[in-house]
């Protein structure tokens, strides 16, 4: 069974997900082994691995770490073509929908191509949503392109739907590392009663009564970061 296949069946029985944003930018091998440890006996589903920026040369030794060690499924959540690891189990395809940059809507998917071709990677063509959070993010700064007002349902609903009339399998609804505030309820709920694909949402937050909000808004899959980076213990809150 592939990685979308289980996210599928997990929707149509209701079975909520969640998974941990890895930032390698931040995080060394030996933290990989000591947070493996903890995401074990955790409630956590999927690991992401990225960032928007990343320089560093330990990628794929983090990512078969974190593989190995917890035997959950591990996925690249890529900000550049430099950031794929052959050593996870999927990627995340982001296309920025949301913004009207080139680079981020086409053209590092091109240039990902070759990369992309000689790897066993399953690939999940993603439409990812920028909302803003109250605060200028890593992925606004990187991208150059502007979040959907926090308030714009309209807008958001209409990007999102437009991303599964292109074909994405999933839609990623994004508040950005550090928000001050987490995606709206009313956007996610609106959301999620009008498209058919499973609808990921991370970004501010900040506790587990927000994640079981988020889920009963009707969420998928719920993504933390910055919290759990912030305090290990996130998950026992």
């Amino acid at each position: 069974m592939t990685i979308y296949q289980d996210i599928l069946i997990a929707k149509k029985n209701h079975r909520k997900l969640l998974a941990i944003l890895i930032d390698p930018e931040k995080v060394t091998v030996t933290q990989g082994f000591d947070l493996s440890k903890i995401l074990i006996n955790s409630p956590v589903t999927h690991i992401f691995v990225g960032g928007s920026s990343y320089n560093g040369t330990h990628l794929d030794e983090l990512t078969a770490v974190l593989k190995t060690t917890t035997n959950l499924p591990v996925l690249i959540f890529p900000g550049h073509p430099s950031q794929i690891s052959n050593s996870a189990d999927g990627i995340l395809f982001l296309s920025l929908l949301s913004g009207r940059n080139p680079e981020y809507l086409i053209e590092h998917h091109i240039n990902s191509v070759d990369i992309l071709a000689k790897s066993n990677l399953e690939i999940i063509p993603t439409g990812y949503l920028l909302i803003d959070g109250g605060k200028e993010t890593a992925v606004q700064r990187v991208s150059q392109t502007q979040p959907i007002e926090h308030a714009n349902i309209e807008l958001a609903y209409k990007t999102a739907k437009a991303g599964e009339f292109l074909g994405k399998k999933l839609i990623y609804l994004e508040a950005g590392s550090g928000a001050k505030q987490h995606v709206s309820l009313e956007m996610i709920r609106y959301i999620a009663q009008n498209i058919e694909v499973p609808l990921i949402v991370g970004g501010g937050i900040c506790s587990m009564q927000t994640v079981r909000d988020i889920y009963n808004a009707g969420a998928d899959l719920v993504v933390i970061g910055t919290a759990f980076e912030n305090n290990s213990n996130f998950f026992n809150l």
